[in-house]
């Protein structure tokens, strides 16, 4: 397929891209087009903007029930803490997700990724963690593999058993006994692409996280980590030591934990829909991440508790209006930095033999993607070379 006509921010006297067995075999000027490509499919984009396909790197898509009232709570001047120790919180969406099986999770996941796909998104990390308990920690990841074979997206597996402390049980004995070997299940089973882990006081502590990555890395598995988002552990430090590829949430990340994050080269994952809903104060330190080179990604975090977002356009404005980035940081947070986070080399860029996934925007200028609210402005999208 020959696209031309195009809008190619960044591409100097480039208009055509030449989609070639789902990757970008070519780019460049119309009038240049290589007499290979003659018989090929032409369609005129009439000068519409195009930017690779977006990516959400940071999901929990898949689990059962809702928490609307706990939102009400929340409203109602209970903390997200108060609600957790209360019982609410992430273990109130355990019951939910582990009365669910595998088809009735996936019916319910079906319609967050819809939305995500309908603004151009092409590639999701879905993590596990609603479970807690070796079989509904596997049946997350079972369902997660599943959209990818119902829905035309990438979608990547994130095993985060170690995401809360189950209730009755004690932290260490849970980490050892249930966490562990369910990850090395998962990990037999071919459902793991990356571990991750919740480093707060309200759930694991940093040596207790160590001893999840340690399993990790003995099993050749990237690793990432909620980290540093109600408080200073020195997660995102911990993170980096183990070479993450991303620490997420990170709003109370201090200088040590940056220059950590910069020396390793992990992403920043921001996660502006949490701050939101949770109506926090403390910022992610922007300024930091940039002064050090840190890269930073953008996600929704969909998930019914903290993040009920369903929207990556939405997120970036968040990114915006919340933390002060500019639209260019967005919109490479949720494209080529977003699959940094992930480990993806083949996307988030227009470039040759990148893959051909592609969202095609009824805009003039990038920055309309993060300014509007509220308004997609997708044309098409394009996944592995194909019009979806």
């Amino acid at each position: 397929m020959i696209l031309y006509n195009a809008h190619l921010p960044g591409i100097a006297d480039g208009d055509t891209l030449v989609l070639v067995a789902g990757k970008i075999d070519w780019i460049g000027a119309m009038a240049d087009l290589p007499a290979v490509y003659d018989d090929v499919q032409r369609v005129d984009l009439e000068g519409r903007l195009v930017t690779p396909g977006l990516i959400d790197c940071h999901t929990h898509i898949v689990h059962g029930g809702n928490r609307a009232r706990e939102f009400e709570m929340r409203l109602e001047g209970a903390s997200y803490e108060e609600v957790s120790r209360a019982g609410g919180g992430i273990v109130s969406t355990v019951a939910a997700t582990r009365d669910g099986d595998e088809d009735s999770l996936l019916q319910s996941a079906l319609p967050r990724v819809d939305a995500l796909i309908a603004e151009g998104v092409t590639t999701i990390e879905i993590k596990s963690g609603y479970g807690l308990d070796r079989e509904t920690e596997l049946r997350m990841l079972r369902v997660a593999r599943r959209i990818a074979q119902v829905r035309p997206i990438t979608v990547c597996t994130s095993f985060l058993g170690a995401h809360a402390v189950p209730k009755g049980s004690d932290a260490d004995h849970y980490i050892d006994e249930i966490c562990i070997p369910a990850l090395r299940a998962a990990h037999a089973e071919g459902l793991v692409d990356a571990v991750d882990g919740f480093c707060e006081g309200i759930a694991f502590t940093p040596a207790q996280i160590a001893r999840v990555f340690d399993v990790a890395k003995q099993l050749g598995l990237p690793v990432k980590l909620h980290a540093e988002q109600l408080s200073n552990l020195g997660g995102a430090a911990l993170a980096a030591s183990y070479g993450a590829l991303s620490a997420d949430h990170i709003e109370y990340l201090d200088e040590t934990g940056v220059r950590a994050l910069a020396k390793s080269g992990s992403v920043a994952v921001l996660l502006p829909g949490a701050f939101y809903t949770l109506r926090e104060t403390q910022s992610p330190p922007i300024d930091l991440l940039r002064q050090n080179g840190v890269p930073m990604a953008l996600a929704t975090d969909c998930n019914p508790g903290s993040s009920p977002l369903a929207s990556l356009l939405l997120t970036m404005n968040m990114g915006a209006t919340l933390f002060r980035m500019t639209p260019s940081e967005c919109l490479a947070g949720v494209t080529a930095q977003a699959a940094r986070a992930l480990g993806l080399s083949d996307r988030g860029e227009i470039r040759t033999g990148q893959r051909a996934d592609l969202a095609i925007w009824d805009v003039a200028d990038p920055a309309e993607l993060t300014y509007r609210i509220g308004f997609n402005p997708l044309w098409k999208r394009v996944f592995a070379g194909e019009w979806t």
